[in-house]
């Protein structure tokens, strides 16, 4: 199939977004003002008392000059507790602006918390209204603040977030925020930096590079959110095919861009490990050498190494291989890339495949995406539409949600007119039963990856913890309520650019830990999470019983 008339096919199946023509990973960025963009004075109504912070006029203006749009989302509750009056923050705004220059746009909440508005951070209201206002998404925004509500906010939206501490700012919520930026321009830093990540080269395109070998091995969540950067290499090349492990074939098949899949378990990256087989690995390299790929590219999580399979790609006969490798390579790869720590997954895949040279075409967007028209129907049980999907396992026991958790929360979501329905792998059927048997409605072990897709798609949101779920709703666009064990980190692994509530203890003894089995009894990350928040996430991400 020709690549030009499958990528029509997918956008008549749904996979990709409808509308204007995105370009880069963000197309705006909102900022805080009290705390991030001048000296937090207290519900200050005097333009006099304007200090802005070391650095903020350079940073901004380098992010004007990159071509981005700015905005202000500021909660101002002094307005609603009379501290100063309308004039007052007209003159103060106005001041903010001369000297740190214009901004595109000002979202202003001026109600108290008590009033339980949609605007007031953590709600999402000012990230959506000024993301609408400056022509883009939330999806495509990225918010810089000092707070722990900021930075909920930004999720709640489904925004980048990047936290900039000041001495008022809670330990806790700087462990829960997804990056830490030491200061303004350092916050900047990153932005800047993340942008050129995903850019590549800046060469022209070559289309129609012939057959490009992609690899992606483990688990379900890690094709799913390897998805991004396998797009890209399908942009460019006239055939991709995918080499993958039996965890991840159901999500293999629902990826966008692929046209072949072969599905071998690698020793050096499945986990339980297979044994090393040299009759396996003789026929795998014979395997890949019938691919006759004029190149490879070789994705991989943080902490795996690309290199045992790039030898076996050369002695395949394979004339160019792309990876990230901390380690040397020697000649194993023509193209060694680099990425720093802490940058989310899938933009760790597009910038790989950006330095192969197949950066993401400006008519795609950066986020997750599934073959929809693959999809199988829903199972009658779960009824219509609206629904709150509850998976509570994990293949990592770290990662589940604790049973009597999700026990309660399905009792607490039920009784407040929610309709949950339940659900788990084959396996899972005693732990699915049980939870559901408080009020929801159990589909344990009726539901491959394909019907667990399908089933999500038609929910209002998710429930879940750090597992394969999370990333099909991500792909989805349907929200999240992450229960986010801390032992790998929230910003690398948490549900990319779809809107998001995080419960649980970010500062756990067990963060990044890695620990596949809890390493502190109970489970107190998540464990001590009142089900009752679980209820006011689904109210923060608009979805109504």
């Amino acid at each position: 199939m020709r690549r030009d008339h499958e990528r029509d096919q997918c956008r008549s199946a749904g996979v990709y977004p409808v509308g204007g023509v995105p370009r880069g990973l963000y197309e705006a960025v909102l900022l805080d003002r009290d705390g991030t963009l001048v000296e937090d004075v207290p519900y200050n109504g005097d333009p006099e008392k304007v200090r802005p912070v070391p650095g903020a006029r350079e940073a901004l203006d380098r992010l004007r000059a990159a071509g981005l749009r700015l905005a202000v989302v500021t909660n101002q509750s002094g307005l609603a507790r009379g501290c100063f009056t309308a004039h007052d923050l007209r003159r103060v705004n106005a001041r903010v602006e001369e000297l740190l220059g214009p901004f595109d746009n000002w979202q202003i909440c001026p109600h108290a918390e008590p009033d339980r508005c949609a605007c007031r951070k953590p709600a999402p209201g000012m990230v959506h209204a000024a993301a609408r206002a400056l022509g883009t998404t939330a999806s495509r925004c990225v918010l810089v603040g000092d707070i722990g509500a900021d930075m909920a906010a930004a999720a709640a939206a489904g925004a980048a977030a990047v936290m900039v501490p000041t001495p008022a700012t809670r330990d806790a919520e700087v462990a829960a925020a997804p990056t830490v930026a030491a200061d303004l321009p350092d916050a900047v830093d990153t932005i800047l930096a993340r942008m050129r990540l995903v850019e590549g080269p800046r060469t022209a395109r070559r289309p129609g590079r012939g057959t490009v070998l992609v690899v992606r091995s483990d688990a379900a969540g890690d094709v799913l959110v390897t998805g991004p950067g396998i797009r890209a290499v399908a942009a460019g090349a006239d055939r991709v095919v995918l080499l993958c492990g039996p965890r991840g074939r159901a999500a293999a098949d629902l990826l966008p861009g692929v046209d072949e899949i072969i599905e071998c378990p690698l020793p050096w990256i499945d986990a339980p490990a297979p044994p090393v087989d040299p009759h396996d690995m003789r026929a795998l390299t014979e395997r890949l050498a019938a691919v006759r790929a004029d190149e490879a590219v070789v994705f991989t999580s943080f902490h795996q190494s690309p290199l045992p399979l790039a030898l076996l790609l050369r002695l395949a006969g394979v004339p160019r291989i792309s990876a990230i490798s901390d380690d040397y390579p020697g000649a194993l790869l023509d193209t060694r890339h680099r990425v720093p720590v802490g940058v989310p997954e899938p933009e760790r895949a597009l910038s790989l495949a950006a330095a192969a040279g197949y950066p993401l075409p400006p008519d795609d967007e950066p986020g997750l995406r599934l073959r929809t028209d693959r999809l199988p129907p829903v199972p009658a049980a779960a009824g219509p539409p609206g629904y709150v999907v509850l998976h509570p396992g994990s293949s990592v026991e770290t990662r589940a949600c604790p049973v009597e958790l999700a026990t309660r929360v399905v009792r607490v979501l039920s009784a407040a007119g929610h309709r949950v329905v339940v659900t788990g792998g084959p396996d899972e059927r005693e732990l699915t039963a049980r939870v559901a048997a408080a009020g929801g409605t159990d589909l344990g072990g009726r539901t491959g990856l394909d019907e667990l897709a399908a089933v999500i798609a038609r929910a209002g949101a998710l429930v879940v913890g750090n597992t394969g779920p999370a990333h099909l709703a991500a792909a989805l666009g349907v929200p999240v309520v992450s229960l986010f064990a801390p032992t790998v980190p929230f910003g690398q692994w948490g549900p990319y650019r779809v809107p998001t509530v995080r419960l649980g203890d970010a500062a756990a003894p067990c963060r990044d830990t890695r620990a596949t089995t809890c390493p502190v009894p109970g489970h107190p990350c998540l464990s001590a999470v009142e089900p009752g928040r679980v209820l006011e996430a689904l109210r923060l991400l608009g979805v109504a019983a």
